[in-house]
Parts: C-alpha cells; sequence; structure tokens
C-alpha cells in the first residue's frame, strides 16, 4: 500500500502570493486542508481580512501578509519575518495576476502595467523565496499559468459575447511555464522543484460566464464542462508534497482535455 502520508503538507510552511480571487480562494482552501502553515501574501489588506475570516469559520487556519510583489524590499521583508517566525520556507505558491488590457488595440500603458506583476514581479518572487530554500536544500515552487500559455486563442468561443482574449495573458502565461523550466534547472543541484500547473476555462459563480461561451467551451473539452475552482487544487497539493519528489520542470494541465485534443 503507498504511504499516503507523503500527500500532506502537516510540518510545512507555504506561501502563497495572490489568494483573494476565485481560484485562489479555492488554492488557500485547499493548502489548508492538506494541513499546510500557509501564509498568504497580497498587497489588498481588507480582501486577506476577509479571507482569513472566512477560512476561521471553515475551521481552518491561514496567516495573511500584506505584501507588494513588485517590491523587492517587500518581498525580502516578508522573507526575513518567516525566516524568523518559523525557521523555514518549504514552498512558494505563484498564483497572483495582472490582467489590466481588454483588446488588441489598447494603450501601451496597459501593457507595461501589466509586465510590472505578470513577469517582473513574478521573477523578483521567485528568486527571492528560491534562493531562501536554496539555501536549506529543499523546497519547491509551484507557478499556476494557464493552458492559454500552450495554445493560441479560439476567438470563436467568445462570439456574440462581452469577453475576450487579452494578447498580455498569452504572452506572461507562456513566458511562466518555459521559465519554470528555468528555475528547475537553476535550483535544482540545490533540492528545489519548480514546476508549473496550467487550469483551463474555470466557471465563475459569483459572474458567470455568457450563455453562448459556456455552451461552445464544454464542446471543446473532453469533460464537456468548464472547471470548478476547487478541482486545480489537488495538483498543486501534489506538486508541493513529498509525494512528487522526483517532479520537477513540468507542466500540468489541468483543463479537461482541452489540450489533449
Amino acid at each position: 500500500m503507498p504511504d499516503l502520508s507523503s500527500f500532506s503538507l502537516a510540518g510545512k510552511v507555504v506561501v502563497q502570493c495572490g489568494g483573494t480571487g476565485l481560484l485562489g480562494r479555492a488554492l488557500v482552501s485547499g493548502l489548508a486542508a492538506a494541513g499546510a502553515t500557509l501564509v498568504v501574501a497580497s498587497r489588498n489588506r481588507a480582501a486577506l481580512a476577509a479571507l482569513a475570516d472566512a477560512e476561521q469559520a471553515a475551521g481552518r487556519t491561514v496567516l495573511i501578509e500584506e505584501t507588494d510583489i513588485g517590491s523587492e524590499d517587500s518581498l525580502r521583508g516578508l522573507r526575513d519575518r518567516l525566516l524568523i517566525a518559523h525557521g523555514r520556507i518549504d514552498g512558494l505558491v505563484f498564483n497572483a495576476v495582472s490582467r489590466p488590457m481588454r483588446a488588441f488595440g489598447d494603450d501601451l500603458s496597459a501593457w507595461e502595467s501589466s509586465m510590472a506583476t505578470n513577469a517582473t514581479g513574478f521573477f523578483a518572487t521567485a528568486r527571492v523565496f528560491g534562493d531562501a530554500m536554496a539555501a536549506r536544500g529543499s523546497g519547491s515552487i509551484v507557478n499556476i499559468a494557464s493552458m492559454q500559455g500552450m495554445i493560441g486563442p479560439n476567438f470563436w468561443l467568445y462570439e456574440g459575447t462581452s469577453m475576450t482574449a487579452a494578447p498580455d495573458y498569452f504572452f506572461h502565461k507562456g513566458g511562466m511555464i518555459n521559465f519554470t523550466r528555468y528555475l528547475a534547472a537553476h535550483y535544482g543541484p540545490r533540492g528545489v522543484r519548480a514546476n508549473v500547473v496550467s487550469p483551463g476555462g474555470i466557471f465563475n459563480p459569483e459572474k458567470p460566464q455568457a450563455p453562448a461561451f459556456l455552451e461552445r467551451y464544454g464542446k471543446t473539452t473532453l469533460l464537456g464542462r468548464m472547471a470548478e475552482a476547487r478541482e486545480i487544487g489537488g495538483a498543486v497539493v501534489f506538486l508541493l508534497s513529498d509525494a512528487s519528489t522526483y517532479v520537477t520542470g513540468a507542466n500540468l494541465p489541468v483543463d479537461g482535455g482541452y489540450t489533449a485534443k
């Protein structure tokens, strides 16, 4: 019988950047339920407080830290506080994302704003916490990309709706997937793994997508539907856990078979 305890995150200190959105909240719940000492970092203090209250009401505990991932000083401050408080950092989940662009013709300032979080902030976060884990000789980085970093857009899905396929998102998620391979090569000799999870489309019960989009999207997957946010967390728990100690440099699509066809 396999040792199922290897899937537990008990005793692991995990930092999650980006935890107040639809997917972020689901990841927080999943990681906390798996036993991690979970620290959620975001710039939005009010949203962090609401997240902590919701998790406490559900019987789970998360720690919250107001942090600006666009500032190395802010990131280093968080790292140092965690090392003082816990003596270690075992995992990083990068789920932060900025999506200022809505169309190909948007002003260039929107593209530049997107780069600040999705490229520069991503790199700074991976380096600050990757170096801290490498100093201990172990750790796991899990980056949340998207199947849209693997494929081109299918504009047919959006026809007749207000939804769009913004170009910056495709650029950053594609870059994230390949940069994760760089991180795996860079940190591997020092015991730190780096992998990426690429979700497919996620149904938003708070602001449901257009019916025409939902019908079309379902026809493009092998399971006939969009994902629920909670369905992404299992892959992240696995990649953070000791059940995946020989997995690094991998891209794990969680897309209902969208990219398998």
